[in-house]
């Protein structure tokens, strides 16, 4: 038994003496509970590389022994965490094209770090629905799901829930035991980084380490006895997303050395929870690993325009060229209220995503630039263009009355993979590749036919 076993098992025993006199009888040991753990970022083809690379050896063996299959989950459109956890939550088609994009029922941008954005979503788009989380944990996700106990979660990012001030208070031998194994863990890390920092770039290094420090050590180890804690307790339902390794794919490419080491972070992780499943088998819990999105290795967009950003370059090169150089004009009203709920928000618990550079400190809207009227927001790998004078989303053929040829021009630019916009036809999408146009429908897939990669999904098999 190791070390985190005594603590979590010892966090345990305090918290059956507690719940005696205060909170109640433990939970029912009839009903069958759930575990999932989402690794973020992870694609099929990148899963079966750390298989071959023994990047996850436990995971390899749980499909090795037949006590799980692996089998392809489609997430469609947007390849986006926001979009994928609101449907998985809620069961609905999320109204989420991005990780930041405008409104119209706002008026204003949503951008999930922001303080209440995510929390004004989910209560929008669930629309009273019950999570499947209701009474359970979640952990470092956009959205609650309805659990109780929330943590790191976009929605309540600045204020976690919990169960009352002796919940809160209730794990202290959990946390000390947590705090002290992460300080001695990047006092090492620090230690072996040293050569490194004297001998390359400092910045570079330091970059990495501070993500694998926060994410691959203090976030993933808190996350993975807290998550033990729970499964002891036996909480009905449990969401666990580990952050590390699209945190290290973002920032080094889905295949470097980094970001397969931050796989292997949440492999050991994932062993531990096992080996706590094991001694609770009373509780009934079905397990399940998931993903999802996936990344490909590309270049970065700045380096095809000389450092300008997506958002600038498109109304310098199509929109308003006669405008470049031009500052943006003062923000006013929402937007000028953004700003001001953005110093809410500057805790050390808005950094632990890869969004959040400096430039979201310094900036209200680092991603987004408007001009005439016209707003364009750049998020992860899409882009979105908004006419904000409209009192609807403009089709196609609304698109090209207003900007002749602006969609077939964007998508001959390098650097844009494709352009999609609505079509008249309300089964389709019309979209613009390399300067050609055709009609997205389900009988014809364009230039995607052989473009679909399943995400995986393991699951205990039946």
């Amino acid at each position: 038994m190791s070390l985190d076993d005594v603590v979590v098992s010892s966090q345990h025993m305090i918290d059956r003496a507690i719940r005696r006199f205060r909170r109640g009888l433990p939970p029912a040991r009839t009903q069958r509970r759930v575990l999932i753990v989402q690794i973020d970022g992870l694609s099929r083809a990148v899963l079966e590389q750390a298989f071959a690379n023994g990047s996850m050896p436990f995971v390899n063996r749980l499909l090795q022994r037949g006590g799980y299959r692996l089998q392809p989950m489609s997430v469609g459109l947007p390849t986006s965490t926001p979009a994928f956890q609101m449907a998985a939550f809620y069961g609905v088609q999320p109204d989420i094209p991005g990780f930041h994009y405008y409104s119209r029922a706002r008026k204003a941008d949503i951008h999930f770090p922001r303080s209440g954005h995510a929390a004004w979503v989910e209560t929008s788009l669930a629309a009273g629905r019950r999570g499947i989380l209701e009474g359970g944990s979640a952990y470092g996700c956009c959205f609650t799901g309805g659990a109780e106990n929330n943590f790191f979660t976009f929605t309540s990012l600045t204020k976690p829930s919990g169960r009352g001030v002796l919940s809160a208070l209730s794990p202290f031998v959990l946390v000390a035991w947590v705090t002290a194994k992460n300080v001695v863990l990047s006092i090492v890390e620090l230690a072996k980084a040293m050569p490194d920092f004297i001998a390359q770039d400092s910045r570079q290094g330091w970059r990495w380490l501070r993500i694998k420090m926060q994410m691959s050590i203090w976030v993933r180890n808190f996350f993975t006895l807290s998550v033990s804690r729970d499964l002891y307790e036996g909480v009905p339902a449990i969401y666990v997303n580990y952050l590390g390794y699209d945190e290290m794919a973002h920032a080094y490419g889905p295949t470097s050395l980094r970001a397969m080491h931050a796989l292997n972070d949440v492999d050991d992780a994932i062993k531990q929870l096992w080996r706590v499943m094991r001694r609770v088998p009373e509780q009934r819990y079905d397990a399940y690993i998931l993903s999802d999105h996936g990344q490909a290795a590309c270049t970065p967009y700045g380096d095809l325009t000389n450092g300008q950003r997506l958002e600038r370059w498109i109304f310098d090169r199509f929109l308003h060229p006669a405008g470049t150089g031009l500052p943006e004009a003062p923000r006013t009203g929402l937007r000028a209220g953004i700003r001001v709920r953005r110093r809410e928000t500057k805790g050390m618990l808005q950094q632990f995503m890869n969004y959040l550079g400096e430039d979201y400190f310094r900036h209200p809207d680092p991603e987004a630039h408007e001009h005439g009227g016209v707003r364009a927001i750049a998020a992860g790998p899409n882009a979105f263009v908004y006419a904000l004078d409209a009192s609807a989303p403009l089709d196609a053929d609304a698109v090209e009355a207003r900007f002749p040829g602006l969609p077939a021009n964007l998508s001959r630019s390098p650097g844009i993979g494709f352009v999609l916009a609505r079509s008249a036809n309300k089964d389709g999408v019309r979209c613009f590749w390399r300067g050609k146009c055709c009609e997205l429908v389900p009988s014809q897939f364009g230039p995607f036919l052989r473009a679909g990669r399943m995400l995986p999904l393991l699951s205990r098999a039946s």
